[in-house]
């Protein structure tokens, strides 16, 4: 079996005369983005649910902006991501007093994508963890609170509500996010695994997989070289950008001293009978001078040559089976 549902998430910067931007700068960069991820056999297209309105003036609509993609070989837009990484007294996934403003920014989101197939609201279920500190029990059930709520909503517009963890949001831990899934209705609440995100928090992604295999809506496929032994987690404002020892969490797969083990995830999924998105980040790949077409192209390469070694070596089991 070669595995087909590859998508890509939308994170990118490309130089432009007024210096890097996102491809959204113009037209004529973004559509040449998109061919690019084409032209490298991409067919899912995840982002974030700031770029909607952007795309909508861009193409006309988001539904035009999916035809677009459409048009360039792709298949639809997987997944939306929403999250407050910073607290603020409006928006704060601890604070019970701002889940109505959360869960009505929530459905306006939803609401964008009425007549798409998006299967994912992809949402960072916490702001970071020096905001929120100390994070007890109490406060994880205030948070899985919330994203039940949410997850009821965007079950009635056919969209699946799943939780992207950040090694540095306040659930972080593997006893935290346990926690978080008995507070959490597993019909309501899924997972999406970030390998590199659970990497650095010192969780074990593939064991994750294992275990929550049955609410498991997605990946995010990228590398880390580190893992966090210097509570960087607490770095405010930004540990991506300003922890201490650290100056670049994330890597494309393929780089040399990559921590995650891609070829054994990819077995694990294959004959698990999982039939999702597998879906490639590159985040912050400009650190240190690095390029995202680059970065996009190494990561192919290593899907074509040495994850299609892995599937080539595993058995694959039938969805439902």
């Amino acid at each position: 079996m070669t595995w087909t549902k590859w998508s890509y998430m939308d994170h990118w910067v490309t130089q432009t005369p007024q210096g890097p931007q996102p491809p959204s700068f113009n037209r004529a960069y973004m559509d040449r983005y998109i061919k690019q991820l084409s032209a490298l056999g991409f067919t899912g297209f995840d982002t974030f649910f700031f770029y909607l309105p952007i795309y909508a003036g861009m193409y006309g609509s988001v539904k035009g902006f999916e035809e677009f993609l459409q048009a360039n070989g792709f298949d639809k837009i997987t997944g939306v991501f929403s999250a407050y990484p910073w607290a603020t007294k409006y928006t704060a996934p601890h604070v019970r007093e701002t889940h109505d403003r959360i869960f009505a920014d929530s459905e306006r989101t939803v609401q964008a994508l009425e007549g798409l197939s998006v299967e994912n609201f992809i949402v960072m279920p916490t702001s970071t963890y020096h905001q929120t500190e100390p994070v007890t029990d109490e406060t994880i059930k205030v948070v899985g609170d919330l994203w039940n709520r949410v997850g009821a909503m965007t079950l009635e517009h056919g969209m699946t509500t799943t939780c992207h963890f950040e090694f540095w949001g306040a659930i972080r831990t593997r006893e935290q996010i346990d926690l978080f899934f008995e507070y959490t209705d597993p019909s309501l609440v899924h997972f999406f695994c970030d390998t590199a995100q659970h990497t650095i928090a010192g969780v074990d992604p593939l064991q994750l997989f294992r275990d929550y295999r049955d609410r498991c809506t997605g990946f995010h496929f990228k590398d880390t070289h580190d893992v966090d032994v210097h509570e960087a987690y607490r770095t405010p404002p930004d540990p991506e950008l300003m922890a201490p020892h650290v100056t670049r969490w994330f890597y494309e797969m393929g780089t040399e001293g990559g921590l995650v083990d891609f070829p054994a995830l990819m077995k694990e999924i294959l004959s698990s009978g999982w039939d999702g998105w597998l879906t490639v980040e590159h985040d912050k790949a400009e650190l240190g001078g690095g390029s995202y077409a680059e970065a996009t192209a190494t990561a192919k390469w290593y899907i074509d040559t040495v994850l299609r070694d892995a599937q080539a070596e595993t058995t694959p089991v039938e969805v439902g089976a």
